[in-house]
This record gives structure tokens, sequence and C-alpha cells, in this order.
């Protein structure tokens, strides 16, 4: 048991995870660290007396309940959930199979939504709670290449803004990060998975895709780190924002988003507006 604020964090093992766990840890705060490997989730980190490593894979439910089991056995409560975990299936949409474009979504989209499912009685249970998943600017505006993934992000916004107002008379509070281009491993070999070319329509912008995504990898702008330790700022705060636009590039994603929308709107008002019953 402790009286220190405790984080779950999901997907600690590398990239982003890493570095948010290591921020909230810098901070004082108690962490229960995640992954499907144990042992590297332990070896990113170190040790600390306030650390907890718990396996856990965000697609299997009773891995779920027995993380969040572990993690009250050991601290008596959670105050921040961090839904950090995922990976990239990426691909042009006729070429992207049913079973990867849904492994897409039970890993980005209904991985957060069981592991929220699992913490969100303890919370309420306690009155109190912060609820954060790292969304993207692909939750925001879609692109070619990105069917699988910018679904379950959508799906992600979509499911987070509707869950708020059902939670805040419990104390519970939300907030969806959207990060532009960081220098994550969501890029890697190890998480970024490139459906099989078998269209020649898309083979030659196939290969220039994937080459240019390859090119990135390790090169984006944003310093995760940085990012870490503005999330452990925002948690700290008496009213965490419902968004958080990360990075520059984010800002201009999410401004050109806005103004694409309300000129969509503007183009047929007229029409629009003549639809109801004379």
């Amino acid at each position: 048991m402790t009286d220190k604020k405790v984080w779950f964090i999901t997907g600690a093992g590398r990239g982003l995870g890493v570095d948010i766990a290591t921020a909230a840890l810098a901070a004082g705060h108690a962490v229960v660290a995640t992954g499907r490997n144990a042992e590297r989730v332990s070896s990113a980190l170190g040790a600390y007396d306030d650390l907890l490593v718990v396996t856990l894979d965000v697609t299997d439910p009773a891995g779920i309940q027995d993380a969040v089991r572990a993690a009250t056995d050991r601290f008596g409560h959670i105050d921040v959930l961090v839904n950090n975990a995922g990976n990239f299936n990426a691909g042009f949409f006729e070429e992207l199979s049913a079973e990867d474009f849904r492994a897409q979504l039970e890993t980005t989209l209904f991985g957060p939504v069981e592991v929220t499912r699992a913490v969100l009685p303890v919370m309420r249970a306690q009155r109190s709670g912060l609820v954060v998943t790292i969304s993207s600017t692909a939750g925001i505006a879609g692109q070619e290449f990105c069917t699988a993934y910018a679904a379950s992000k959508f799906g992600v916004e979509g499911w987070l803004e509707s869950l708020t107002p059902e939670v805040a008379p419990f104390g519970i509070r939300t907030m969806l990060v959207e990060p532009g281009f960081f220098r994550t491993e969501l890029l890697s070999p190890e998480s970024t998975q490139y459906a099989e070319a078998t269209i020649d329509d898309y083979a030659e912008r196939t290969r220039e895709t994937v080459a240019g995504w390859k090119s990135m990898d390790g090169r984006q702008g944003g310093d995760p780190a940085k990012l870490a330790n503005a999330l452990v700022r925002l948690a700290d705060e008496d009213e965490p924002p419902l968004r958080f636009v990360a990075g520059a590039d984010a800002v201009a994603t999410v401004e050109q988003k806005a103004n694409t929308l309300l000129a969509q709107a503007d183009a047929y008002r007229e029409l629009s507006s003549d639809l109801a019953h004379a």
C-alpha cells in the first residue's frame, strides 16, 4: 500500500511507455509498468522500490484482470491509467487482410477499451482517477496506407470523448493525447507490419510509401522524453486537459482538419439547412 499516486502504464517495455514510466518514477510516483515481456520491462526501467512490473498483453482479457488485481494488491489503488501499448499495421486497404485489420483494432482500440473497463471499478470506488489514452494525429486526419491504424485511433477518440461525461460524476477524468511524429519505436520492424504487396495497381506506390516510412524510423522530430515529462505535469493538474495535442506538427494537423471541417460544413450550408419536415 502507498500514499503516492499510482500510475498503471501499458506498453512500458519500450518506446514512449519507458519514458512515461521513467518520468512518473522521477516525479515521485509509484508505477505499475506492464508489457508482454516482463523481463524486457524490468530491463528497460531498472529497479525501484515503487515499481511493480507485470506481464500484460492488452488483447488478453484474463491477463488484464490479473494485472489490475496485482496492482491493487501491491499499492491499494490506481490513480492514473495510461493506455499506451500499440502497433502499426500499414498498407493500402485492399492489400490489408481482414485478419490484419481486425488485429489492429484489437490492439489499439479494444486493448485500451478492455484495460479501462478493468480499471474503472477501482477508480469509481475511490471516486478519483485519470484515464490517459495515447491517440494520434491519425485519429484526427486519415491518410493513405493508414486505414486500419486510423480506424482504431478514430475509434479511440470517439470512445474516450463519449466516456468522459459518463465517469465525470465519480471524480474520474480523461485525457486524449494526440502526438505527431515522435522518435519512438512505432515505425521499427518490431512494431510495424506492412501488408504484402499483391495488387499491381498499388505496387509502385507501395514501394515508395514503405521506403518513406522506413526512412523516418529513428529520425522523427519529437522527443518522447519531453512528451513523457509533459504528460506527468498535465496529470498532476487539478483539471487535466480533455485533449493534449503533442508536437508542432500535430497542432498544424488539428488546425488544418478544423478548418477543413468548417469549410465542408459551410459549402452546402443552404442545402443542409433545408432538410427538415415542411
